[in-house]
């Protein structure tokens, strides 16, 4: 029976929706606050497709729908959001949405940071395993896109943000991983506490022989475990659990039955870093899950060798090695990609800050940073934390951060771009700045 849908926001995932619902024959209306001069060739697609539709602004017309479709970000406080569930307006996500058309075994993947690396790894895996996968999601497919395209039997892997677990409903995946979770969006949550439940809501619907993977390590992540109605396994690189854990130089799986096996050692892992031991198994207990034998799950971990604006090498320039990490939006991030290099570190840090704590990188710059050079809305802040320690310069461009960087660098350096912060100061998003990176990189004579 046709419906009337309002999907709120015109942005990749919004259009997704709005295309899907158009196709299962109901009435659509995409509502956008941005102005139709910034979404002009939507707009055109929008209506070729028959799809009206409104920019500048919501009018009352968005809810005149028994749903509202949601894309990523629109708060719980958005005026439209609120009156809908005041009306008793069906509330709901892209990923929501689109879940309801699809009997595919799921791999769900959330934390605040790995999520990408962690699902496109998992992907990567199963492929290469011979089992038909695809990656979608906050990875930068929206699932919608590939309803009318999926067979049966292809397993989605879906990288989830709080985002969009704060508007599922019946969202039910076969297997859920959460890699970590710290402080982050909370604007958009209020609370930390409520950013934690919002993770925890990946495996609301999980139950029977579903599989939660949680990490050993991180505490808002292990406790979770306390609400799980199924299937638990564990990772840790601090200690014995059941699921995966490092012992010594190798990654262990262990069984329910207490049975263990030896996947490989640590530093034949394709990725570096401890958080990539992490990611890696994470991504190698989902796969375990599809009866994914020891010996793919080996190689893939081998031959993988990331995933673009993640620790993504860019190039060797004089003996210097250039590293774009713009997907490090948060303090955190930032802290692994520091982690990560045995060579001295000369960091491009700064952009939109999100309630950082610069204090929590004070040890890791101390031993690995030489140099820092400082950009956007927190330059000065980023600036002033850390000039009395570390040389700093600030930058007004990321192509003079990059200029200021290769000056301050000296041979087998490493000059690293991870932000610690968003990039909505002066970019779209993380991979405009990433893009950007990498071509004054590759400008660099």
């Amino acid at each position: 029976m046709a419906q009337n849908i309002t999907v709120l926001g015109a942005g990749k995932s919004g259009l997704a929706a709005a295309e899907l619902a158009r196709q299962q024959g109901n009435q659509v209306f995409v509502s956008e606050s941005r102005t139709e001069q910034q979404y002009a060739e939507v707009k055109s697609h929008l209506d070729q497709l028959g799809i009206d539709s409104e920019f500048g602004g919501h009018t009352n017309r968005a809810l005149q729908a028994s749903t509202l479709i949601l894309s990523p970000g629109i708060p719980p406080t958005h005026p439209i959001r609120v009156e809908a569930r005041n009306r008793n307006i069906e509330v709901i996500g892209e990923l929501e949405y689109a879940s309801r058309f699809i009997s595919n075994k799921i791999i769900a993947i959330t934390g605040t940071n790995g999520k990408t690396t962690t699902t496109a790894l998992t992907g990567h895996i199963l492929n290469n395993a011979g089992i038909s996968a695809v990656t979608c999601g906050n990875i930068g497919t929206p699932l919608s896109s590939l309803i009318s395209t999926l067979s049966p039997d292809t397993v989605v892997v879906a990288e989830v943000s709080s985002y969009q677990l704060d508007s599922i409903a019946d969202f039910h995946p076969f297997v859920s991983i959460i890699l970590n979770i710290t402080p982050d969006h909370i604007g958009y949550h209020g609370r930390f506490q409520d950013y934690v439940k919002c993770k925890w809501k990946i495996f609301s619907r999980q139950g029977g022989s579903d599989i939660v993977v949680l990490n050993a390590d991180d505490e808002h992540t292990a406790s979770a475990a306390s609400a799980v109605r199924c299937t638990t396994a564990f990772f840790s690189t601090q200690r014995e659990v059941e699921g995966a854990f490092v012992r010594g130089d190798e990654v262990v799986f262990r069984s329910s039955s207490n049975k263990e096996e030896v996947l490989m050692p640590t530093h034949r892992l394709g990725l570096p870093g401890l958080h990539n031991t992490y990611n890696s198994m994470a991504s190698a207990l989902a796969s375990r899950a599809f009866e994914v034998s020891n010996e793919a799950i080996r190689e893939s971990l081998e031959s993988f060798s990331g995933v673009e604006h993640r620790l993504e090498r860019v190039r060797i320039f004089n003996n210097i090695t250039y590293i774009n990490d713009s997907k490090a939006t948060n303090v955190n991030a930032a802290w692994f990609a520091l982690a990560s290099f045995d060579r001295p570190i000369v960091w491009i840090a700064g952009g939109r800050a999100d309630d950082n704590d610069y204090s929590l990188l004070d040890e890791l710059v101390a031993t690995n940073v030489k140099a820092i050079v400082c950009i956007g809305e927190q330059a000065d802040v980023v600036f002033n934390h850390w000039c009395t320690t570390r040389r700093c310069v600030k930058a007004h461009t990321l192509t003079e951060a990059v200029q200021a960087a290769t000056e301050l660098a000296e041979q087998n350096d490493i000059v690293l771009l991870s932000p610690a912060c968003k990039s909505f100061d002066m970019f779209g998003n993380y991979e405009e700045r990433g893009r950007m990176f990498k071509q004054a990189v590759q400008d660099l004579k």
